[in-house]
C-alpha cells in the first residue's frame, strides 16, 4: 500500500506540473497575472512572453493569458450567411440629407503587442471580449457618425466613400491605440437604400446614362462635322497650292523670258549702234577724196560684166525723159545685133 501510495502520489505530481506549463503559439503573446504573493506585486505583470515558447508557471499562485497577435476581421453584413454575426448586422443609418440607409462594413484590426499587459488589466480579458465587447461597441458608432455625413448620392462615389472610411479609422484609432488596439483598414462593401427612394435614384441614372449618351452623340455628331470641315479645308488648301505653284511656276518661265528678250533687246540694240556707228564712220570716210575714189571702184564693179549700149544724143536730138527707151530698143534692133555689140565692145 505505501508503494502504491508513492506512485499515486508521483502522478499527482506529474499532472499538476504538466499543468504548470503553457505554450504560446506562433502568433500569440503572453501575460501572466500573480494571484498573490510574498515578495513583489501581484496582479498583472508588465512582462510579455513571447510566442512560439513554453512558459512555467505555477496554478496556485499564478494565472496565464494569451492574446493573438494576427490580423483580425469583424464584418458586419447585411448577409448573416458572410457576417460575423448569424443575423442582419449591417449599420443602419441616416444619410445627412435625411434618407435611410444601410452600410456593410468590414473592420480590420490587430493588438499591439507591447500593450498586452494594458489590454488585460484595463480593456479585456482575452480576445474575444476585446472583439466583441469593445472593438464593436466603437465599430457601431463612430461610422454612423461620419458616414452620416455624406449626401445621398455621394455613396455613388468610391472616392467620397473612400475618404469617409479614412475618417472612421483615424476616429477610431484615436480611441483604440492608447488601449492596445490598431485599427489597420475601414472597407465599405454593398448599401442599400429605401426600396422607393432606391428606385427612384436607379430611374435617375438611367436618365443620366440616356443623357450622357445623347451627349455623346451629339458631341460625336459636332466631331464628324468638324472632321468634313477640316477635309474640306484641306482639299480647299491642297487646290490652293495648286494654282499658287502652277502661278509661280508660270510667272518664273515668264521673267526667265522676260529675262532673255531683255538680253535679246540689249545684244541687238549693241549691235545696232556698233552697225551705225560702222556706217557713220564710212559716211565720214566717203565724204573726203577718198570716198568719191571708193564710189567710181564700186560703180566699176557694179558695171563689169554688164552690157553696155551707147544712144546718140545731141542737143537737139533724143530726150531720155520722153523717149520710149523700149521701143527705142527694137528700132535700132538690140537684140539683133547683140552679136556684134559683143565683138565691137570686144
Amino acid at each position: 500500500m505505501k508503494h502504491i501510495f508513492k506512485i499515486f502520489l508521483s502522478i499527482l505530481i506529474m499532472i499538476h506540473l504538466m499543468s504548470c506549463v503553457i505554450k504560446t503559439n506562433e502568433t500569440e503573446i503572453g501575460v501572466k497575472i500573480r494571484k498573490f504573493t510574498l515578495f513583489g506585486k501581484s496582479g498583472v505583470q508588465d512582462e510579455i512572453y513571447p510566442p512560439g515558447r513554453y512558459h512555467f508557471y505555477i496554478p496556485l499562485f499564478t494565472e496565464f493569458q494569451k492574446f493573438d497577435t494576427r490580423l483580425k476581421t469583424m464584418d458586419m453584413t447585411y448577409d448573416p450567411r458572410t457576417g460575423d454575426s448569424r443575423y442582419k448586422d449591417d449599420l443602419l443609418f441616416k444619410t445627412i440629407d435625411g434618407n435611410d440607409i444601410s452600410l456593410d462594413v468590414i473592420i480590420q484590426y490587430r493588438i499591439i503587442p507591447e500593450k498586452a499587459p494594458h489590454i488585460l488589466k484595463f480593456v479585456a480579458q482575452n480576445d474575444d471580449e476585446l472583439k466583441y465587447t469593445i472593438i464593436r461597441s466603437i465599430a457601431r458608432s463612430k461610422p454612423r457618425d461620419i458616414f452620416g455625413e455624406l449626401k445621398t448620392e455621394e455613396f455613388y462615389i468610391a472616392q467620397a466613400r473612400e475618404e469617409k472610411s479614412e475618417l472612421v479609422k483615424e476616429s477610431m484609432n484615436k480611441i483604440l491605440v492608447p488601449n492596445g488596439i490598431l485599427i489597420e483598414s475601414v472597407l465599405t462593401k454593398d448599401y442599400r437604400f429605401n426600396k422607393a427612394y432606391q428606385k427612384a435614384i436607379e430611374d435617375k441614372k438611367v436618365a443620366d446614362q440616356l443623357a450622357e449618351k445623347n451627349k455623346s452623340s451629339t458631341a460625336a455628331a459636332v466631331e464628324e462635322y468638324k472632321r468634313k470641315i477640316q477635309e474640306a479645308l484641306g482639299r480647299v488648301n491642297q487646290m490652293t497650292a495648286k494654282a499658287n505653284g502652277e502661278f509661280k511656276k508660270e510667272k518664273i518661265e515668264a521673267d526667265a523670258y522676260l529675262k532673255k528678250m531683255q538680253y535679246l533687246a540689249k545684244a541687238i540694240k549693241v549691235e545696232g549702234i556698233k552697225e551705225a556707228q560702222g556706217i557713220k564712220k564710212m559716211n565720214a570716210a566717203l565724204a573726203g577724196s577718198g570716198g568719191r575714189t571708193m564710189v567710181k571702184l564700186e560703180i566699176a564693179r557694179a558695171m563689169q560684166g554688164k552690157k553696155i549700149i551707147l544712144l546718140p544724143l545731141s542737143a537737139g536730138g533724143m530726150n531720155l525723159k520722153t523717149t520710149n527707151v523700149n521701143d527705142l530698143i527694137n528700132v535700132y534692133g538690140i537684140k539683133a545685133l547683140s552679136g556684134e555689140g559683143d565683138k565691137n565692145a570686144k
